[in-house]
């Protein structure tokens, strides 16, 4: 999916971009910063583009870009499983990730850098019938996506949060080809699932499963972002003012999916991301957008560093992990600015 400041916006496109604007000014997320500063060295950005709906802030993004100085920008369908790869390759300049799969690509040593916290909330783990609580997973099936997902990972810090071993201790199984990992669990060959953006809504809508916890509202997990905005460490090294100006494009798009959910819901609708108004505005309402403002990512990154170290899933140290992989001088520069 490509824009372009040169291409003659249709109706619809005016419109939305009217609404965001409207947003923003409601909100008072106003532009003086972005034309006091440089222009960004490159005016094309490209971002990924996963079928996830809690990734709203960055699609919401699109209407902000031109306000700071891009004239070209891509959302580039590159899925789950290779978004993150992307990213680190040099195909993806900028992306909302999973941040429990960060860590795990921080550890391989790809080269990825963590620059701001945006929501919590997104993830919910579910169980069967013999599964009560993440103690009752010992010797029992998981269904994940696939090895190394955000799912797989977070479950396995969630395991080893209560001693119990993710890599002898559970059985995981992954979704193939058409039959993905919540089709497994709905079809009782797994007794835990972890899912998110849309996947609990639609479990409840379908009523399978219990929900055994709900990271938007159970601690600790309630206290740490499941998703966080990355880069590519070279864009970031060559592109300082670009990698300011894009993730301030997404954090407006963060306070609108915060402060005004219908609307966040309407966009996704008219955007095709999630044609089911119901299920949007339930991911809008429950992921904590709010969070960016307040929280600390770094206490993210330590938390999940350590747990996975200490069952050995990585081998960098969470203070070497945090040293290599973030730069935070954008976001406190950002929170200033947008009166955090």
């Amino acid at each position: 999916m490509t824009a372009s400041a040169t291409e003659e916006p249709s109706r619809r496109a005016l419109l939305l971009r009217s609404a965001a604007l409207g947003a923003a000014g409601l909100l008072g997320l106003g532009y003086r910063p972005a034309a006091a500063e440089p222009p960004p060295e490159t005016t094309r950005i490209r971002l990924a583009h996963t079928p996830y709906i809690c990734a709203a802030p960055q699609y919401l993004a699109e209407e902000f870009l031109r306000l700071e100085g891009f004239t070209q920008w891509e959302y580039l369908a590159v899925g789950t499983r290779e978004g993150i790869n992307a990213v680190a390759e040099g195909r993806v300049d900028i992306a909302m990730w999973s941040t429990p799969e960060l860590v795990f690509h921080l550890d391989s040593g790809q080269p990825l850098v963590a620059l701001a916290g945006v929501h919590g909330g997104c993830y919910e783990l579910f169980g069967g019938e013999r599964v009560r609580a993440v103690r009752d997973l010992k010797g029992k099936t998981a269904a994940i996506h696939y090895f190394g997902s955000g799912d797989h990972v977070l479950l396995s810090t969630m395991l080893a949060y209560v001693g119990i071993n993710p890599r002898t201790e559970v059985n995981w199984i992954t979704g193939r080809e058409l039959r993905n990992a919540m089709d497994l669990f709905s079809d009782g060959k797994a007794d835990a699932f972890v899912g998110f953006a849309q996947e609990p809504p639609e479990l409840r809508l379908k009523k399978i499963g219990h929900v055994i916890i709900n990271t938007a509202q159970d601690r600790p997990w309630s206290q740490y972002f499941c998703c966080m905005v990355i880069a590519n460490r070279d864009f970031v090294e060559r592109n300082p003012v670009a990698t300011k100006r894009a993730p301030r494009a997404i954090l407006k798009g963060v306070d609108i999916c915060a402060t005004d959910p219908q609307r966040a819901a309407r966009f996704l609708v008219e955007k095709l991301y999630e044609t089911r108004y119901p299920i949007g505005l339930e991911v809008m309402k429950s992921a904590q957008y709010s969070r960016w403002r307040e929280a600390n990512p770094e206490d993210t990154l330590r938390f999940y560093a350590l747990r996975l170290h200490e069952v050995g899933m990585i081998k960098t140290t969470p203070q070497k992990l945090i040293a290599q992989g973030t730069d935070w001088r954008f976001l406190n520069e950002l929170r200033k600015e947008l009166k955090a």
